[in-house]
């Protein structure tokens, strides 16, 4: 078992907060993480599920790609990564910070 609660929190980076996510959150219920490139949406589920003990109704993800950022003369790009839309069932909640 622990070693997917060690997978689960690799799962979960981080909660993405931007405007669009606030507002998803007050209307759908629905909050916004950075996934690994590689996890799909039955890990999600299943890490949200265990780590936050709520139930999940749905999950939608995205990939999005980095942007080219330039210093100078030189140029470089950000790292591709992916974003999770967790849909909670009516009532539950989760703290994010």
């Amino acid at each position: 078992m622990s070693q997917h609660l060690d997978r689960y929190y690799q799962i979960i980076k981080q909660s993405h907060v931007t405007e669009k996510a606030t507002t998803d959150t007050h209307f759908r219920n629905a909050y916004h993480f950075r996934v690994p490139t590689d996890a799909n949406k039955i890990e999600i589920r299943h890490a949200i599920e265990t780590l936050f003990e709520v139930k999940v109704m749905s999950v939608n993800t995205t990939g999005v790609k980095g942007k080219v950022r330039r210093r100078g003369y030189v140029k470089g790009q950000k790292p591709d990564w992916k974003k999770a839309m967790v849909t909670l069932k009516e009532g539950d909640t989760i703290d994010v910070i």
